[in-house]
């Protein structure tokens, strides 16, 4: 749905606004890039190290696995510890890549911490009144193993290109945009005055962490809308050196409003803890702003009574936006 107006207020100022879906397909369409690897060691004083095939990049990744072995486990955060990826301890990994990571490598620190779970259990049947601690130990005095590898294997879906069969994805993350735009005809410039999201990522491992990464991806996505232009000269070199020849946001180019909404009591069967993936899928909701801007620009040409369709092309930048403007510079100021 899109809407421009202003068209008889504002002569060099014009708005539009628009509502985007999106459904994000999580999961490779490849099956055996479904699997994640996790090393879960447990010391006799109660801490727990946790070793997986994920790579921390700002997402959030350690800490949801951190929540993840707290949970199966019992124990609090704090007695849990992360050591760095490295194929000494995860061989063989899948990128850490298309909001799938914490599904894979999530399900393989759940495998190890039931393995350890399972055989603990004898000890805590002998001893129900006893704390972590005490069954660790009593369980090392045991000779019992506290090391575990653990494997995810979420989904079974297989994509055959070639026929154009099967399911490429897992299950799917599903997710709204509503966003106000206001350009100037006169320059080219614009804001997004506000924009409301809505996600369905079932039952949040973090929300304060996706709420984060839904505000970071539409942000970037934005960028990749509006600023990120690369330009290549005739022989082939990119000419971009710096910011100065190619633009990301900066943190006036966040809207001037931004409320996020997660969806709650619906859970995501065949995941752990009903959790779904989320970081990419809000990144394609800044489409909302191009079609947003489109409507601005359409205002502004059906204000000088232009109705035909016009094109312009990603990333719609301030330049893109002008010429797209078939408004004359005033040469009195009074006329503004």
């Amino acid at each position: 749905m899109t809407i421009n107006y202003g068209c008889s207020q504002n002569k060099y100022t014009k708005r539009g606004i628009a509502v985007i879906p999106v459904k994000f397909g999580i999961g490779y369409p490849v099956r055996f890039l479904n699997q994640g690897a996790a090393f879960v060691n447990i010391y006799l004083d109660g801490s727990v190290m946790i070793a997986h095939g994920g790579v921390e990049m700002g997402q959030g990744l350690h800490t949801k696995m951190i929540q993840v072995a707290s949970r199966a486990l019992d124990i609090p955060m704090d007695n849990i510890y992360i050591s760095e990826t490295g194929t000494n301890t995860c061989p063989n990994t899948t990128s850490t890549s298309a909001s799938v990571s914490s599904d894979l490598q999530g399900a393989a620190v759940l495998d190890a911490c039931r393995k350890i779970n399972k055989r603990l259990r004898p000890f805590q049947e002998k001893d129900p009144s006893g704390q972590w601690t005490s069954w660790i130990n009593m369980a090392y005095m045991d000779r019992v193993s506290l090391s575990a590898t653990g494997i995810g294997r979420p989904g079974n879906q297989q994509w055959d290109h070639v026929k154009g069969e099967g399911s490429p994805s897992h299950y799917y993350t599903y997710g709204a945009a509503c966003t106000e735009v206001e350009i100037d005809c006169l320059t080219g410039a614009h804001q997004v005055l506000q924009t409301d999201i809505v996600m369905d990522i079932g039952d949040s491992l973090n929300p304060g962490i996706d709420v984060g990464q839904i505000e970071g991806g539409f942000v970037q996505g934005y960028g990749l809308i509006t600023k990120e232009e690369l330009k290549i000269s005739p022989k082939g070199h990119i000419l971009a050196s710096g910011p100065v020849d190619y633009k990301i946001p900066g943190v006036r180019d966040i809207p001037r409003q931004m409320k996020v909404y997660i969806l709650k009591d619906c859970p995501n069967t065949g995941t752990v803890y009903s959790s779904k993936g989320v970081g990419e899928p809000p990144l394609n909701l800044a489409i909302s702003v191009y079609i947003a801007l489109r409507e601005a620009i359409r205002a502004c040409r059906m204000d000088v009574g232009i109705s035909s369709s016009f094109e312009v092309d990603i990333p719609l930048t301030s330049e893109k936006i002008r010429m797209a403007c078939p408004v004359k510079i005033p040469t009195n100021t009074n006329q503004i």
